[in-house]
């Protein structure tokens, strides 16, 4: 992780990140807040939120937690509010929300099952959170980004081969689907000044949503990704660097070669 000595200064930069009390939305607020930005994290769990921001208290920007369900257009209301009253304005929006293919199959890496077995319960609620969570935030927020003229959404995905992968339905048509929200939103907000990125690890990271029995294997092999790799990306985007920069899908383990094609086109 780097100091904010050794990037860009966020200072002044407002920040929401939603489900970012663990894994890479933890992550990302961690960089984001060393790097002086005020941080506000949003995740469904108070006592994760709790852990969380104990967590980042103190690394130079402000950290604030709030309880904030995506799949619930009045909880998102109640963070709007919350957003407008005590900052009154808004830098960035990052969608990284979501759940994964432990809540419909524990054992989805050993025993892959087939999409006609998944429940509907279970396909919907991944899909609500995952897919449908980005477009109700995104909508409620960007009535702000548009009332400033400016602002900036991320939207967290995950590798191309995730979504074609035999037994990931729902997670894979859920990124899948994302991804797809992600560019029309870049292209129906680019009269406003708004832009709207996708961000992804480009691997496996070590998140919850790998199971533990996987984890130390995965580590010996150096399969899984830290987390942490989303931190040069998320300051890069929140900065003035990134202005105008619209419609990218940024894979975070090749961010200094993406950053470098970019700045010679």
């Amino acid at each position: 992780m780097p100091s904010p000595t050794e990037t860009t200064l966020l200072t002044g930069k407002r920040i929401l990140i939603t489900g970012a009390s663990t894994g890479l939305g933890f992550a990302m607020a961690k960089a984001l807040a060393t790097a002086g930005a005020s941080v506000l994290v949003t995740g469904r769990s108070r006592e994760k939120l709790g852990r969380a921001i104990q967590k980042l208290s103190g690394l130079g920007g402000e950290v604030y937690g709030l309880q904030m369900d995506v799949r619930q257009e009045d909880s998102i209301a109640k963070a709007l509010d919350w957003v407008k009253d005590k900052w009154g304005t808004l830098d960035m929006l990052v969608n990284n929300a979501g759940i994964g293919m432990r809540t419909v199959n524990p054992s989805f890496l050993s025993d892959p099952k087939p999409f006609y077995v998944v429940t509907a319960a279970g396909f919907r609620d991944l899909i609500e959170t995952n897919l449908t969570g980005y477009f109700l935030v995104a909508k409620a927020f960007v009535s702000l980004f548009i009332e400033q003229g400016k602002g900036k959404i991320v939207n967290i995905s995950m590798n191309q081969e995730t979504m074609n992968r035999k037994g990931f339905v729902p997670y894979g048509p859920s990124r899948a689907g994302a991804e797809s929200l992600s560019c029309i939103m870049a292209e129906d907000l680019k009269e406003h000044h708004i832009d709207v990125n996708i961000l992804l690890p480009g691997g496996a990271t070590e998140t919850e949503m790998i199971p533990e029995a996987y984890k130390k294997h995965f580590r010996e092999s150096g399969y899984l990704l830290s987390p942490d790799i989303m931190g040069d990306p998320i300051l890069f985007l929140a900065s003035d660097e990134s202005n105008g920069i619209t419609n990218q899908r940024i894979v975070a383990k090749e961010f200094d070669t993406w950053k470098q094609q970019h700045k010679a086109e």
